[in-house]
């Protein structure tokens, strides 16, 4: 196997995938983010700390460490760019992508771009950590009833509305209304969000996530684990549905157990339409 590189972000699954490679007698270097990554991602790994917009020096990292797959994994907390101190190579290539860079799909896009423009071939999470998939289907004692596939659809309708715009991957629905769309804060302060905003006198909301149509797969795909349950729990909803073949479930064992403590419905759903498989 080529060596592989990790561009990563925060969370456990970039440690996760290098322990998984390494397992199998692979190499890793792994491209650690000032102020995003976790510090005991790298405990123990090849690796470098760079900042946000040093491209070339990311780059630089990689070659010299002779990387030749590369993957993205791990959320990352997006400054603004006026806030970044971007070296030449980042300004070309935001420059270059123009409106596009302001969308998160669109800017991981044109990262992708640039690294296989550099020779590296960017390869998926999923790829490289088999059994994370969220599969078709309840996977909890609970599933989704009449008013909860009505909520369901709801959110997957929204989420096509708004997949042009590149915006976020979740939606909260209680009832058929909307209460809270995913932004910049992500899912997980989007669902505490939600805990003011729903009616107390109905069944709790449903969140919804998936891909937006035409979504690059290698990059942000989108992700769940036992704290989005906690989360979700905690903040009153009844149940979450994300799609299936598409979504990571992280510690799938605790977070089904979780679900099924709390009472809560975890449903993997087909994605929107015109989503690459």
């Amino acid at each position: 196997m080529p060596k592989l590189g990790i561009l990563a972000g925060g969370g456990v699954l970039p440690r996760r995938i290098a322990e998984r490679r390494l397992s199998d007698g692979d190499g890793v270097f792994v491209i650690a983010f000032e102020g995003q990554t976790d510090q005991a991602t790298v405990e123990g790994l090849d690796h470098a700390w760079v900042r946000l917009g040093a491209t070339s020096a990311t780059l630089k990292h990689l070659k010299d460490a002779s990387v030749e797959e590369v993957v993205m994994a791990g959320p990352m907390r997006r400054p603004a760019f006026s806030d970044m101190s971007l070296d030449l190579r980042s300004a070309k290539m935001l420059a270059k992508a123009g409106r596009k860079a302001f969308g998160d799909d669109g800017l991981l896009s044109v990262i992708i771009e640039e690294l296989e423009g550099d020779g590296f071939n960017v390869v998926g999470i999923d790829d490289v950590l088999g059994g994370y998939l969220m599969p078709p289907g309840a996977i909890t004692d609970r599933a989704p009833d009449e008013t909860a596939e009505f909520d369901i659809a709801r959110g997957k309708a929204v989420l096509e509305a708004l997949s042009p715009a590149d915006v976020g991957q979740a939606v909260a629905v209680q009832e058929g209304l909307v209460l809270a769309v995913e932004a910049v804060e992500g899912t997980d302060a989007m669902i505490a969000r939600t805990a003011g905003l729903k009616r107390e006198s109905a069944e709790g909301p449903v969140l919804v996530k998936m891909r937006k149509r035409g979504q690059e797969r290698r990059a942000d795909l989108p992700t769940i684990g036992p704290d989005t349950i906690r989360g979700a729990a905690a903040a009153g909803f009844r149940g979450i549905a994300v799609e299936a073949g598409a979504t990571l479930l992280v510690d799938r064992e605790i977070a089904v157990e979780a679900a099924n403590a709390a009472g809560l419905f975890l449903v993997g759903i087909e994605g929107l339409q015109g989503s690459p498989s």
